[in-house]
């Protein structure tokens, strides 16, 4: 089974615990700052902590219907998440699992979001370059939608 790892970095002007902080709302953030990616995230199983099952539900800029996920690991301290999709359409029949981890990384005078992507295919085939290219656009566009509500809205943090 082969793999393609993704790896994102995005410098914040914010503290990592804000960051974190915003990041744990995505479900209710998300959608509202970037409908046309997220038409909907729902907890169908679960309390958000590990083993919560969730169901993205994509809008019309996306090539995908839906997904559904696992919370793998949730570790404020370390300002970490880790979550994988196993079922779903944006798994292009060519997938077993995309496993996403994310760390906010403390920095003077701010903070850096990590975010390492792994596709793992089901034999030789994989996802195109352009593909890659868009769902980390997707991604980055996102990260910057959800920092400039957070700076809208601070009782968020």
């Amino acid at each position: 089974m082969a793999s393609i790892t993704t790896e994102i970095e995005i410098p914040s002007s914010f503290p990592a615990d804000k960051v974190f902080k915003v990041f744990s709302d995505f479900d209710t953030i998300a959608p509202k700052v970037n409908p046309e990616v997220f038409k909907s995230i729902e907890t169908i199983e679960g309390n958000g902590g590990v083993g919560t099952i969730k169901v993205f539900t994509f809008g019309d800029a996306v090539p995908f219907t839906s997904g559904k996920y696992k919370v793998d690991a949730v570790d404020p301290s370390s300002f970490s998440y880790t979550y994988s999709f196993f079922e779903g359409d944006n798994l292009m029949g060519i997938l077993d699992s995309i496993t996403n981890q994310i760390k906010i990384v403390p920095t003077e005078g701010g903070s850096i979001f990590k975010q390492t992507i792994v596709y793992n295919c089901k034999g030789n085939e994989k996802p195109t370059e352009d593909i890659l290219k868009v769902e980390k656009e997707i991604y980055e566009k996102t990260f910057k939608a959800i920092e400039a509500y957070g700076t809208a809205h601070p009782e968020s943090y």
